[in-house]
């Protein structure tokens, strides 16, 4: 669910093909609010940070499986999309393929990863202390 939540529509789209005509509608698309908590250094007393906007929908497959999308944001095609992931990842005959269209998500996201740290890597600066004499 965090690789739909993290995908773009446009990357979850090819979806729609391998679920095939029998999607059914659970929770059509609804955009509202949740309240974000926080914590000063991890490990402080949780205060109400502020709000976010979230999207979520629900959709069946005619095979049975259920279908649960939570995305940030206002995007209800993504939360639709992403609700039809997790139900074609429930399915065994469709996970495989499920994969397969999350796959270039995992390797966008782990791209991203490698640049920032190569960038946050480039203003590292080492510290060290010489040391005078023998005390």
């Amino acid at each position: 669910m965090a690789l739909a939540a993290r995908a773009t529509a446009a990357e979850l789209a090819p979806l729609e093909t391998l679920a095939g005509p029998g999607i059914r509608m659970l929770r059509a698309p609804e955009i509202g609010l949740v309240m974000v908590r926080g914590r000063i250094g991890g490990d402080g007393a949780p205060f109400n940070l502020g709000e976010a906007t979230v999207t979520r929908a629900a959709v069946s497959l005619a095979t049975g499986e259920t279908g649960f999308g939570h995305v940030l944001g206002r995007d209800r095609d993504k939360a639709r999309l992403a609700a039809l992931a997790d139900a074609l990842w429930q399915a065994p005959t469709t996970r495989e393929a499920a994969e397969g269209v999350l796959a270039p998500v995992r390797a966008r996201l782990a791209a991203e990863a490698t640049l920032a740290k190569t960038r946050a890597a480039a203003t590292r600066v080492d510290f060290f202390t010489m040391v005078r004499g023998d005390n």
